[in-house]
This record gives C-alpha cells, structure tokens and sequence, in this order.
C-alpha cells in the first residue's frame, strides 16, 4: 500500500513543440520526460512517456490522485492530443482533472525579484499568445493574442522579462532598456507544472472532466491546400 499523505499527478503538457510529462510527488518531479521536434511527435510519445514515467517510479495507475494537463493556449492539435489523453485517464481511473495556465508554467522557469514577466508563445508571423505575470507568478495582465509593434509595451518603465519561441522574433521591435530576453527559455514544461497543479490539488481547484476545453484564445482556422 501506498503511503495515504503522499500525492501523486501526472502533468502533461503538450501546448507546443515540446512534449514534456512530469510525474510529481507532493509537488515535486520525481520521474521526468520531454521531446521538442518540429514534427510534434506528441502522438506517438505521450503516451509511451506516460507508460516509463509509471515503471520507472515504481508505483501504478492506481495511485495518481490526479491528472494535470496545459490548459492553453498554444497548438490547437497539440493541445487536443494532451487534454483528450487526460481526459481519458481521469475517466479510468476515477480521479480530477486540473487544468494548468501554459503561459504561467512557462513563466515559472524564471525567478525574478523585481519587474514582470511576459511569456511569449509564437502565433505566427508578429502574433504571440502572452500575459504579465509578478514576480509571485500572479497573473496582473490577462491573456491574449497579440500583435507586436514598436509601441508595445512602450508605457511600462518596470523591468519587462520576455521568454519562450514567440520572444525572439521581437528583439528588433522592443529595443527599450527595461526590456531583457532570455533566449533559453523557449517552451513550456511540465516539469514547472508539478508546483503548480499540486497547489491546485490542496485547494480543489479542478475542472469538469466532460465539459473542458482548452484555452484556444483564437478561433480555430482551417487554411486549405493552395491548388496548381
């Protein structure tokens, strides 16, 4: 028997590139796996990522007290692959599902002591998913799809820290001295899920299993085949 204070979740995260599994004890990570590729292989390694992150810890199915999964927004496929998977394993196995805000687990690989921080999840062409969040990773700005100018941001005079795949393509528009990228932050993880979720667990913070969607922030556009 498994010990009854200890909490189990699973944390996927599959808003982007990366497909990142964390398996969590009590808020920490104690089993890990993670792959970016430009394919996004999320189908066929989540859930070969699920099935080693289990063995390799040691303990069952049966003792995850919840499923985390990112919430959005980001790829739309990719955020379908994830929450579907969750979703599934919740019905299974009997347990809450929480849904965890992707632009703020992306935030959390950066402590600051003073300023904001704005992660940034590209959107294509100069468009990125973002949002403030204090350096408490409370969010104070809400999140949005939104183009970048050179008139970005020009209001804000506190230290502005900019992170994740949409940032980069903005360096040449926010050129303000308060503003600083940190270019090896690219995607989300759920290895900063695992606080997060269990925070959420402790306090019963969780969504309806049936009736959750994803964060989309836009509407879903098909673009059809140029035809010759």
């Amino acid at each position: 028997m498994m010990n009854s204070t200890n909490v189990f979740i699973l944390n996927i995260e599959t808003a982007t590139k990366n497909c990142s599994v964390a398996l969590a004890k009590n808020g920490n990570t104690i089993a890990f796996r993670e792959i970016a590729e430009e394919g996004y292989s999320h189908a066929e390694k989540l859930h070969v990522f699920i099935e080693e992150l289990i063995l390799e810890s040691s303990i069952s199915f049966q003792d995850l007290n919840a499923i985390a999964v990112s919430q959005g927004p980001g790829s739309y496929t990719g955020l379908r692959i994830g929450i579907s998977s969750a979703k599934g394993l919740c019905y299974a196995l009997s347990i809450p599902l929480i849904a965890v805000d992707t632009l703020q687990s992306l935030a959390a690989q950066l402590s600051i002591s003073q300023g904001v921080i704005i992660p940034m999840i590209d959107a294509r062409r100069m468009e990125v998913f973002s949002a403030m969040y204090d350096n408490n990773l409370d969010q104070v700005q809400a999140t949005s799809a939104e183009i970048i100018t050179e008139e970005s941001y020009q209001n804000h005079f506190e230290e502005i820290h900019f992170l994740g795949d949409g940032a980069p393509k903005c360096k040449a528009l926010l050129t303000k001295t308060n503003f600083f990228f940190h270019d090896a932050i690219i995607y989300p993880s759920a290895n900063e899920m695992s606080h997060l979720s269990f925070e959420k667990y402790k306090i019963s913070d969780t969504v309806d299993v049936a009736y959750f969607e994803p964060l989309y922030v836009k509407d879903f556009m098909i673009t059809k085949k140029k035809t010759l």
